[in-house]
């Protein structure tokens, strides 16, 4: 009764046959929609997979191919000091700022004691000129009759005017104090009175019968200084980021010092300009600076020839130009400033020099 009943239950209800065969192929399509779908997915996952991998594979490949410079980032010497890139020996420069305190001490002590010039006498607003010669200009006369060897040296605390000190103190205290912080104040110190020494000596040799102050040949050798750090260090390896940086720094470095250089010398050929002061001041400071920075190098190979080129070349020229200077004959009216400067001014009166029986 039971078979039968069943089977009589399934026959008799047609309905609830059509029900079940409607859910079993619902079920089968929705079976076949989420396989599809997760084939899609897998699909998408695999080619987003293989996307980014590419991508990584050409991002390595591009990093391996073409490294990025150190010195990309940096457009400017005050970003790679300031980020730390390019490490100065020193924070500070002192010996800059006492030069040109003390230079501007002087002028002004002259200025007070000699009175300050009129324009058509000192263009430069400042004393009159024998006071230039009191203080301890450079005079060729008494340098070379009188042995005032003093006078070689102490021109470069001295200067004709503000003008003249502002254009002098301005570039010492910015790139002078730049090269001090850079090389530290023994390299400095050596090549600023070094450069002062060989302007002093060639001015004596090419203009012997002017009186002429100034730091401008001393400055013009630390420019002279730089030039010969450059060339030195050219042998120096790049592959390393600290060889990459010094290359690049020293590359801007060589560009401004020969800038400045070039300017200068035009500029030296106006009058009342020493110009055999600037050039020697460029020579001397680049043959010591040979001498100097022969050191730095790490190559004992490349050290020695340079510590050689730059002894060599040292000896050369304080040897020539102090052979030259006592060739040479200065006049006599430099004996005694207060006659050499009536001979070019009417009516000049001498308002700092001591008289002859002090």
């Amino acid at each position: 009764m039971c078979d039968t009943g069943t089977m009589g239950n399934e026959h008799s209800n047609p309905d609830k046959e059509r029900r079940d065969k409607r859910w079993t192929r619902n079920k089968s399509k929705s079976r076949r929609r989420s396989s599809k779908g997760d084939i899609e997915s897998d699909t998408h996952s695999r080619s987003s997979r293989g996307s980014h991998g590419s991508r990584r594979r050409n991002n390595r490949d591009t990093f391996e191919d073409e490294p990025k410079p150190a010195t990309d980032e940096y457009f400017t010497l005050e970003d790679l000091v300031n980020d730390k890139i390019y490490v100065l020996k020193q924070d500070c420069a002192p010996l800059s700022q006492i030069f040109s305190f003390v230079q501007f001490v002087i002028l002004v002590a002259m200025m007070v004691q000699c009175k300050v010039a009129p324009l058509n006498l000192n263009p430069m607003v400042g004393p009159y000129p024998d006071a230039l010669d009191y203080w301890g200009g450079k005079n060729a006369y008494k340098i070379i009759n009188e042995e005032e060897y003093y006078r070689l040296l102490t021109p470069i605390l001295l200067h004709a005017g503000v003008l003249h000190l502002f254009g002098n103190v301005a570039v010492q205290l910015d790139q002078g104090a730049f090269y001090e912080k850079e090389w530290g104040s023994f390299v400095w110190f050596v090549i600023y009175i070094s450069s002062a020494l060989g302007s002093s000596i060639l001015s004596c040799c090419f203009m012997p019968n002017n009186v002429s102050v100034g730091s401008s040949g001393a400055v013009m050798g630390l420019f002279g200084g730089k030039l010969a750090e450059v060339f030195c260090r050219l042998c120096e390896s790049d592959k390393s980021q600290e060889g990459r940086v010094g290359h690049f720094v020293r590359k801007e470095q060589c560009s401004e010092s020969l800038c400045a250089v070039t300017l200068v010398m035009l500029f030296s050929f106006v009058p009342f300009v020493d110009w055999a002061a600037h050039l020697g001041g460029i020579l001397a400071g680049f043959c010591v600076g040979v001498l100097c920075f022969s050191c730095y190098i790490r190559s004992w190979l490349f050290s020695t020839f340079w510590f050689l080129t730059g002894a060599g070349l040292t000896a050369a020229y304080f040897g020539v130009t102090i052979n030259g200077m006592f060739q040479v004959e200065p006049i006599e009216d430099l004996k005694d400033v207060c006659e050499y400067y009536q001979q070019f001014f009417e009516d000049y009166e001498c308002n700092c020099q001591l008289d002859n029986g002090d």
